[in-house]
């Protein structure tokens, strides 16, 4: 930078009181002199306000600014403009109109008007949204990319029957894993607020009183971003109930785009788009198990949940979700021989496998005492929550069946509830796991 007149100084105006320092270095040269004056200067500016940095020369003098340096050096962040005056005109140099300055962060230019800013800590913003229901996402000011983040609740799983003697009675069906849905947005084509919902977890079904049917598990809730809305994670469905009989009763859907289809004597349909399978791909939900079988896996899709029929082997563990939640396992119940059965184990989450690895499965248990599935182990950034385990089944007279696991946060599907033995009812389902938004900006 060059002045070449005697009204020529550089300006820097200031936003608020936040402290900078600023250093500036300049060589004069004398018209018809062949020598150099160097010098230079140190200004802090602790006010919000416009300051001159660097003064006007004499007459018949030029000043060449070699190196201006300007540096943050309060706890707050600061919005700084540099100015060229030059006589009447005046010229906010290229980079250094209202620019955002966090603390430690410095805008530096040399002699050929070369602007750099350096920060020693990224520009980012994280938030994270876990309470369920309504919320709002306020944009930083500085902020040029927008990462977002839906995951869908997991769905409950299904409640079982109870029934008297050598009668077949089924626990309930796991529920679906929800979904993880991302998108990348450039800052400025977002509000300066979003509003934001998290799903919460689909409640477990309520066993059946002594001689009856279960109830169905509730499918988890869509978690949202923007208003639209831009981004969307469907829940899992909810497990099917536990029937007083030996019908068979399928798991809950994955989540995807959509919330997962709640079991019923088939398995549930995953959230769309795209067919539901047990080896979905893309964003949308794992099938739940048919009667008997484990549920699908998934990729960004919530796994499926367990199935259930009292034949040999007759309860299954969740689907896995390489980046969704787990479905959970689907609840022991008993043969007509009578023989109680073990529950399913829950789905894992962060891997594409073959089904289970989450919540352990409830069992029998010793003199006919039915033990509990498992939670779901809770998920990090790195994954979304386990499924629960199935619970165990009893034939032991006047015995409630265990509860089922409930899904890890966020969204595990819950586990079935264990089949019960008159006068004692059916085990409850276990909750899903709640869902989450996460916005990261830099």
């Amino acid at each position: 930078m060059l002045f070449v007149t005697s009204s020529g100084r550089i300006q820097v105006v200031t936003a608020t009181a936040a402290e900078l320092r600023v250093h500036a270095s300049w060589v004069d040269r004398a018209d018809n002199d062949s020598a150099y004056t160097p010098n230079c200067d140190n200004t802090a500016i602790t006010t919000a306000t416009t300051t001159t940095v660097v003064s006007a020369c004499a007459a018949g003098v030029k000043r060449n600014i070699k190196l201006l340096t300007i540096v943050n050096v309060s706890s707050d962040e600061q919005t700084v403009t540099v100015e060229h005056v030059q006589g009447f005109d005046l010229v906010s140099l290229a980079m250094c109109h209202n620019l955002v300055l966090l603390p430690k962060d410095s805008i530096t230019i040399d002699d050929a008007g070369n602007v750099q800013v350096s920060s020693p800590s990224t520009r980012r913003d994280v938030q994270i949204f876990t309470a369920t229901g309504a919320g709002t996402w306020n944009k930083p000011s500085w902020a040029k990319m927008v990462w977002v983040q839906c995951i869908g609740g997991g769905g409950g799983g299904g409640g079982a029957s109870a029934n008297t003697g050598a009668v077949s009675r089924q626990g309930g069906s796991g529920g679906g894993g929800g979904a993880l849905i991302e998108k990348v947005f450039q800052a400025s084509d977002l509000g300066s607020t979003e509003s934001v919902s998290v799903g919460a977890g689909g409640t477990g079904g309520a066993g059946g009183a002594s001689g009856a049917s279960g109830n169905d598990g509730n499918p988890g809730g869509a978690s949202t971003f923007g208003t639209g809305p831009l981004v969307t994670a469907g829940g899992g469905g909810g497990g099917r109930l536990g029937a007083n009989s030996g019908t068979a009763g399928g798991g809950g859907g994955g989540g995807g785009y959509s919330v997962g289809s709640v079991g019923t004597t088939a398995g549930g349909a995953g959230g769309t788009p795209g067919a539901s399978t047990l080896t979905a791909f893309g964003v949308g939900g794992a099938v739940g198990a048919a009667g008997g079988s484990a549920g699908g896996s998934a990729e960004y899709g919530g796994g499926g949940g367990g199935g259930h029929n009292n034949g040999a082997g007759g309860t299954r563990a969740g689907g896995t979700s390489m980046h969704g939640g787990g479905g959970g396992g689907s609840g022991g119940g008993t043969t007509s021989v009578p023989a109680a059965t073990a529950g399913g184990d829950g789905g894992a989450a962060g891997i594409y496998d073959t089904a289970g690895g989450g919540g352990g499965a409830g069992s029998a248990g010793s003199a006919g005492v039915p033990t509990a599935g498992t939670a779901g182990a809770n998920g990090s950034t790195l994954r979304c929550g386990a499924g629960g385990g199935g619970a165990g089944g009893t034939t032991q007279a006047n015995t409630t069946g265990a509860v089922g696991g409930a899904g890890g946060v966020p969204a595990g599907g819950g586990g079935g509830g264990g089949a019960g033995t008159n006068t004692g009812g059916g085990g409850a389902g276990g909750a899903g796991g709640r869902g989450e938004v996460r916005v990261y900006s830099w």
